[in-house]
């Protein structure tokens, strides 16, 4: 197996925590945004009303105890990865939370960003919808497991195809308003 190949398997298993944490604040249906309706020096919202504090602890709680099942599993996982000459990053539970936390950090600084651009709460803005997650998970994930280079880039890669497939099952499952 090439090694560009291996980091696609390595990335797939990291991004169990991230992906997760990233689904599930939708179905939390949060009512109390995360920046209590406060308005940030440009007189725009800081993070809109989609950012709730029950999507927040859901997305941690729900990525936390993916990854947590996960490093269950990761002895018999890491078993079959070390017999094809490769080993998956390890992430236990505390690396899962990290993990889970930095991409919703990630999605929340993508939402600022979103509010200074002056786009409201659902607009379609590619790339950044579907990498700011990602960007935050890595930056985290980086200090508590083994990221590479080549694992960022397959999941920039595979991601806005994932997230795009997602949100247009999340759309037409009605737990959605956009499919994007």
């Amino acid at each position: 197996m090439t090694d560009f190949l291996i980091e696609f398997w390595r990335a797939l298993y990291f991004l169990i925590s991230p992906y997760t944490a990233n689904a599930f604040p939708p179905l939390a249906k949060g009512k109390r945004a995360i920046d209590f309706g406060k308005n940030f020096f440009d007189g725009k919202r800081l993070f809109g009303d989609g950012k709730t504090w029950e999507g927040l602890f859901a997305g941690i709680l729900g990525g936390t105890l993916c990854g947590t099942i996960a490093w269950f599993f990761y002895p018999f996982l890491n078993e079959i990865a070390q017999s094809h000459n490769f080993s998956l990053p390890y992430i236990s539970p505390f690396t899962a939370f990290i993990i889970s936390l930095g991409a919703l950090i990630g999605d929340i600084a993508g939402s600022f960003i979103k509010r200074r651009l002056g786009m409201k709460r659902g607009a379609p803005a590619p790339g950044l919808d579907q990498l700011d997650f990602i960007f935050g998970a890595y930056a985290f994930g980086m200090f508590f497991t083994d990221v590479s280079l080549e694992m960022f880039l397959w999941t920039l890669l595979i991601t806005p195809l994932i997230h795009r497939l997602a949100n247009i099952l999340g759309y037409l499952a009605k737990l959605k308003k956009e499919p994007w």
